[in-house]
């Protein structure tokens, strides 16, 4: 009896200790999904010869949509290729995440994070990958991967000019021959061209271009617009950005004359001779100008003028046997007028 009751418990403290020997987590915990922010997906680059800044969106939702209120952290993923070495099939050996200060979520806007490195090797392909996290253990899957080949970057341009014109500008500029470092460049070269209305957020404009002149038509008369521009050297076929001119400022004016009034006619009174015309349909007309010749004259001369609320002017100084010939142009609000070509000539005989 005694036998059997010792094995009983020899066996009660071997199952103990087997429990006992089970517990415990074998792989790491899994958060709940109710914390873990949604991935981030609009991961972006700017390049300059300063270096690099990434930019994005701090994720509004967890991947089950709820809300998030903060974010601890955001990991940022980099990796570094040499030209010689780069496998487009091979995975990507991204190093230990470099973190990045979070911060609270505005529901209403979209909050941007940013890294910005200029520790880069020329003849390099660099990739960068980001996740959000709102505790350590709670992390976001990978975000889009961005890529690019860090190079030398080209000087800025020299001899950067502007004239402006009637709702545009033309930007000029030298050719840039040479690297940051001083060397000769072989790689082709282009230039993007920046504006800004405060001289202080530029903005690229158009498309590049190989050219060293520019014009801008979407300017508005009478407002001041400030140009910078950015030399880009391609690299098999990837773009550096490179260095950024001086800025240079223009205002557009307006150079464009109004259309020659039309249906114009002259009309015997008795004081003299009263001329009628169309009122103009362009929206800056500023006033109207009447000039007279006479038979004899071979150059007509300015008699009067009327403000463009008018469509009429009395000539009063007429002699009674010569033949007058009237002619009316239109001219705008521009700081110097712009005047339009004379209208046909009508005249009436005494």
């Amino acid at each position: 009896m005694l036998k059997k009751t010792q094995l009983a418990g020899a066996l009660l403290l071997t199952g103990t200790l087997f429990l006992v020997g089970g517990c415990g987590y074998k792989t790491d915990p899994v958060p709940p999904d109710s914390i873990v922010p949604k991935a981030i997906n609009d991961l972006r680059y700017s390049a300059s010869e300063k270096g690099v800044i990434l930019n994005w969106t701090f994720p509004k939702e967890t991947i089950r949509g709820s809300d998030l209120t903060d974010i601890s952290t955001f990991d940022v993923y980099r990796a570094v290729v040499p030209l010689n070495d780069y496998c487009p099939t091979c995975p990507i050996p991204f190093n230990e995440p470099i973190q990045v200060a979070g911060g609270l979520v505005d529901p209403e806007s979209n909050r941007q994070g940013t890294y910005e490195t200029s520790l880069l090797r020329s003849g390099h392909k660099y990739f960068f990958k980001v996740h959000a996290r709102t505790s350590w253990w709670a992390a976001s899957a990978d975000s889009n991967i961005v890529s690019f080949i860090w190079h030398t970057p080209a000087k800025g341009p020299e001899g950067v000019s502007v004239k402006a014109a009637d709702n545009s500008a033309t930007i000029s500029w030298q050719p840039v021959v040479t690297l940051m470092d001083g060397q000769q460049t072989d790689y082709p070269l282009s230039y993007q061209v920046l504006r800004s209305k405060d001289n202080k957020d530029f903005a690229a404009i158009g498309n590049s271009t190989s050219k060293t002149q520019y014009v801008d038509t979407s300017l508005l008369n009478g407002e001041t617009y400030y140009f910078k521009v950015q030399s880009i050297l391609n690299v098999d076929k990837n773009d550096i950005s490179g260095g950024i001119s001086r800025s240079v400022s223009a205002v557009p004016i307006d150079l464009t004359p109004p259309s020659a009034p039309a249906g114009v006619t002259a009309v015997q009174t008795g004081a003299g001779i009263k001329i009628f015309w169309d009122k103009s349909r362009d929206a800056d007309v500023q006033g109207y100008r009447i000039y007279r010749r006479g038979g004899k004259d071979g150059v007509a001369e300015k008699i009067g003028e009327v403000p463009a609320v008018y469509a009429i002017f009395e000539d009063t100084a007429v002699d009674a046997n010569t033949s007058y010939y009237y002619t009316v142009t239109a001219y705008d609000k521009a700081d110097k007028p712009n005047e339009s070509v004379k209208s046909r000539e009508a005249s009436i005989r005494h």
